[in-house]
């Protein structure tokens, strides 16, 4: 199936008409009826998308019998709230379109990695019920994620773990401090927010293990299910990791954790 178009009439506040100025889902869909589906979020530091940790990971996802929904979302020179609106509408777009996608509108999650992670678990956090008096049929549509994948992820905007490339690309030079907050992941977490699978490695020189270990904090306190999978070694974006014996072993234990909640 080819690219959607999120909006086909233009984003609001886009600046143009190319690609880049036009967020979309890519779709992967398996065989059969009343499918899970995940929406794919890869990485980049809201300055690109980094292509290894998109097709790869949707096709990984089908062997488990979910659609994958590859997300081109906003970056840089795009700046918040483009990228959020982007997930936003995508979860909402494909509940829009379950019976064409052939998916479980009540079984949709999102998965992340590095700033892609920030941006899935934003929208477990920052999200509302649809609106059902919209003229917009796909805004009539819940933008919660039923859970979240989240590898080595971008969490706090807040000194001393932020990824300031990230922050920077998101948020600009000198960003508002309430907007820093209400961009920190670990600052926002609610008793609604769905269940998460997390994983890092420990001597990420990039995006800090803290940024795992604060969000995975702030979930127990609100009593929010969730695995964490810390790895002794490993450099930072290694997506599927298949070249690392030790932590590839990350996508089995995801697969597991999917099953538990009836996505596998």
């Amino acid at each position: 199936m080819e690219t959607l178009l999120l909006w086909p009439g233009g984003a609001p506040g886009a600046k143009g008409a190319e690609d880049e100025d036009c967020p979309a889902i890519t779709p992967y869909l398996v065989d059969g009826e009343n499918n899970p589906a995940v929406i794919v979020c890869p990485g980049g530091g809201y300055g690109g998308r980094a292509g290894h940790e998109g097709e790869p990971v949707a096709l990984w996802l089908n062997t488990l019998g979910i659609s994958a929904f590859v997300l081109r979302y906003r970056v840089a020179p795009y700046q918040y709230p483009a990228p959020v609106l982007d997930a936003q509408r995508a979860i909402r777009t494909v509940r829009r379109y379950a019976e064409m996608f052939r998916i479980d509108p009540e079984r949709v999650g999102i998965l992340g990695f590095s700033a892609g992670g920030h941006l899935a678990s934003t929208t477990g956090v920052h999200f509302d019920g649809g609106d059902a008096r919209a003229n917009d049929p796909v805004e009539r549509h819940s933008s919660r994620p039923d859970l979240m994948i989240l590898c080595y992820p971008v969490i706090s905007m807040l000194d001393p773990y932020a990824h300031a490339g990230s922050r920077q690309n998101l948020l600009g030079e000198q960003p508002d401090p309430e907007l820093v907050e209400l961009m920190s992941t670990e600052r926002n977490v609610k008793q609604a927010t769905p269940p998460v699978f997390l994983w890092h490695t420990s001597d990420d020189a990039s995006v800090p293990v803290e940024n795992s270990l604060l969000l995975a904090g702030a979930l127990r306190r609100q009593g929010i299910a969730f695995d964490l999978h810390v790895y002794e070694h490993g450099r930072h974006g290694l997506g599927l990791a298949e070249d690392d014996a030790h932590v590839k072993t990350w996508s089995g234990a995801c697969a597991s954790w999917l099953r538990c909640n009836g996505f596998a």
